[in-house]
């Protein structure tokens, strides 16, 4: 893209996203990065919940992007910002959704890459002892994955355990800690995974161009339901089209059997498959 080609763009993070983030960046686009010097995410929410974050998860990456676009002078900008919890279909899996901030201010374009997925390690747990919260850390990935040790009231937290001894010294904490995985990027390969899918996102649709004004982020903004069954016609859960918008004419476009299916099999109808 020939508009993005050995220009700069201020990637706000402290943890180390730059890792996955850049090297994708600048082989599609020949993006340049810079780290902000002293960027300090955590005035934008902990995940341990020392600062609360205010807004969504959209609102607080955009604070971010203009915080290391105010910090550089740059006029370009990449943050992402992560949530996790409980999967809207099967409460009792975690689920992690990552989102990927692109904005261009000269252009005022604003694009996300995002993937939402039950990839994660994320979980927490309660323990008495070194062991049982050694063993609690082996089932999250120990040692390559980072832990957290607090006691109830959080008083006092211990971050980025990634040694046996750390993780011992931090249960002497209380009688009763809680252990649970450190989902800092640095700290998190799995979710540095998931950064990377949502990066991947990004240069697609940083790569879709609108048919009627060119403009960057021709993108899904609806799926609708209803591919008919191959056995008895009727509609299906399964996805039929995608709705695409500009973001900056409104213009749309329906795309028809995305998937490359125009019939579904009947084992995904209701009628045919209660």
């Amino acid at each position: 893209m020939a508009y993005l080609q050995g220009q700069k763009y201020a990637l706000a993070t402290m943890h180390k996203k730059e890792q996955v983030i850049a090297p994708i960046l600048n082989c599609e686009f020949g993006l340049e990065v810079v780290v902000p010097e002293n960027f300090n995410s955590d005035l934008f929410g902990t995940f341990t919940k020392e600062v609360e974050r205010t807004g969504d998860q959209l609102e607080a990456a955009r604070k971010k992007a203009e915080q290391a676009m105010k910090q550089t002078g740059l006029k370009l900008a990449v943050s992402s910002e992560g949530s996790f919890g409980p999967h809207p279909s099967f409460p009792y899996l975690a689920y992690n959704r990552e989102l990927v901030l692109f904005i261009d201010q000269d252009e005022d374009l604003e694009i996300t890459g995002y993937v939402a997925n039950s990839e994660t390690n994320f979980a927490r747990k309660e323990v008495t002892s070194f062991d049982e919260a050694f063993d609690f850390g082996l089932s999250v990935g120990f040692p390559e994955h980072g832990l957290i040790v607090s006691a109830g009231d959080k008083l006092e937290v211990y971050k980025g355990i990634t040694t046996e001894k750390q993780l011992r010294e931090a249960v002497k904490l209380s009688k009763k800690v809680w252990v649970e995985t450190d989902m800092r990027a640095m700290f998190n390969p799995t979710r540095m995974k998931n950064i990377e899918l949502a990066t991947l996102d990004l240069v697609k649709k940083l790569n879709s161009l609108c048919p009627k004004c060119d403009a960057r982020g021709f993108e899904v903004v609806e799926s609708k339901k209803g591919l008919p069954c191959c056995s008895c016609r009727l509609p299906t859960g399964l996805i039929l089209s995608h709705l695409y918008e500009c973001k900056k004419c409104q213009h749309k476009e329906e795309l028809f059997y995305p998937n490359g299916q125009k019939q579904a099999d009947p084992a995904f109808c209701q009628m045919c498959n209660p």
